[in-house]
């Protein structure tokens, strides 16, 4: 199967997980806002309620790492050494916050993750650390956490940051990828639903990453009904013909769909011109069968003939569509004929919906819906396929409202298949008919 989503591709040798989808900047070196600290003695000579309050050991322990600090060139390596031994002599609320601080500012002169990760969560637990810091310090703490493969903590830390105030665009994503990462992908996929649609809810966009991400995490762990339902919001949201190849194929490996339901899904392939290769072109021909659909069969062998999808000297492609040809003049003289048997009262569903077919073969998708529409009452109907088809042919008239309708009353095997031409419906500029190749009636080429 050809897909791809940058650097996601839909490979099934893979694992979930295997590629990191989502550009979340981390901020390993980033300021934290808190590099001015004031000097621990000169808060012990000016104690006050409103000034910070250091122990007298903790102040002893400080002044070596302060003239570290103050060198004209810190020796950051041997500072990193010396932090333990300070951290053994913190007391109080300020002690281990001024301290936390230090630990992450050493960290990020030294590139050292898991330190400036220590140093927040010291900060974050002191007690001393100010109000309008708790947001920002805990998606910190979050970011490094992940960084840290401490995924459980990283979660625990930005659904803080969260709660306290900061965006959840931005971390909502996060969580879910350390949910993935942490391989408890069924998890990621339910929070991530949430969060898409929490801002579905209040009329903001939704990333597309998201989309892309949790379709790549469905799709390679064999999730059908999460890749399908992620499918069609992409399409939905961001539609292109990369997307439509990608909705398109994920319901053709992972449903189990007979022949006249692949024949409805390559259907919209054809619309939205994602018929990629020899394969995508001979499995419509297969489903449709020159027997039944000879009209359509040649104008889609034709069609993947222009495009060099197919090579017009393959013997299956001259013998099909020599059959096919061969048969649309006497097939179209014998419309009337169906159609007027089909209307006769007692007319099986079977025999309705096989002449709206027909017409629908034949590019007269306005007569093909009056039968479809008829097959709808008929005993025994397959009442999804005529839904299906029913909507197929509105749309082709640029009924966009009805055809929509009609693909919503579509259940059981056939559903998300109804969802992806709705998704396809909605995405229409102006209710006119698609454009498809004209039907061929000359005999088929020579070999």
């Amino acid at each position: 199967m050809s897909t791809a989503f940058g650097p996601t591709t839909f490979d099934k040798k893979r694992r979930p997980g295997a590629n990191i989808a989502l550009a979340i900047a981390l901020m390993s070196g980033a300021a934290l806002g808190v590099t001015a600290f004031e000097a621990p003695a000169h808060a012990q000579k000016n104690k006050k309620a409103s000034k910070p309050e250091y122990s007298d050991g903790f102040i002893a322990a400080y002044k070596p790492l302060e003239e570290g600090l103050n060198a004209e060139t810190p020796d950051y390596n041997a500072l990193k050494a010396a932090l333990p031994g300070v951290l053994a002599s913190a007391q109080t609320p300020d002690d281990k916050y001024v301290l936390g601080g230090i630990y992450y500012n050493v960290g990020a002169q030294l590139n050292d993750n898991a330190l400036q990760y220590a140093g927040v969560k010291q900060m974050l637990e002191s007690g001393g650390t100010p109000p309008d810091k708790v947001a920002s310090f805990n998606k910190l703490a979050g970011q490094l956490a992940y960084n840290a493969q401490d995924y459980s903590a990283s979660r625990t830390y930005l659904q803080r940051a969260i709660d306290a105030g900061e965006d959840s665009g931005e971390l909502s994503g996060l969580i879910a990828e350390s949910y993935f990462q942490d391989n408890q992908y069924q998890k990621g996929l339910t929070y991530l639903n949430t969060a898409i649609e929490s801002r579905q809810a209040s009329g903001q966009d939704v990333d597309e990453l998201w989309i892309k991400r949790g379709l790549a995490v469905a799709y390679e762990g064999d999730m059908a009904e999460e890749a399908v339902r992620y499918s069609e919001m992409y399409v939905s949201m961001y539609p292109s013909q990369s997307a439509w190849s990608d909705a398109i194929a994920i319901q053709r490996n992972l449903l189990q769909y007979q022949p006249q339901e692949t024949l409805d899904l390559l259907r919209l392939a054809r619309r939205t011109d994602v018929l990629n290769n020899e394969r995508d072109y001979l499995d419509y021909v297969d489903a449709a069968d020159f027997r039944r659909l000879p009209g359509e069969v040649v104008a889609v062998l034709d069609e993947g003939i222009a495009d060099g999808s197919l090579d017009e000297t393959n013997p299956y492609v001259v013998e099909v569509r020599g059959n096919a040809s061969q048969r649309i003049a006497a097939d179209r003289n014998e419309l009337s004929s169906l159609a007027s048997d089909a209307e006769k009262a007692g007319a099986s569903a079977t025999l309705v919906i096989a002449t709206g077919d027909a017409f629908l073969n034949y590019e007269q998708p306005a007569k093909a819906e009056e039968f479809y529409t008829m097959a709808l009452t008929a005993p025994g109907a397959d009442t999804s396929r005529a839904l299906t088809r029913l909507g197929i042919a509105q749309l082709d008239q640029g009924k966009i409202a009805e055809a929509k309708a009609s693909f919503a009353k579509v259940e059981g095997t056939r559903k998300p298949l109804a969802m992806l031409w709705s998704a396809y419906a909605d995405g229409l500029a102006t209710p006119t008919p698609t454009a498809t190749a004209p039907v061929a009636e000359e005999a088929a080429p020579s070999s």
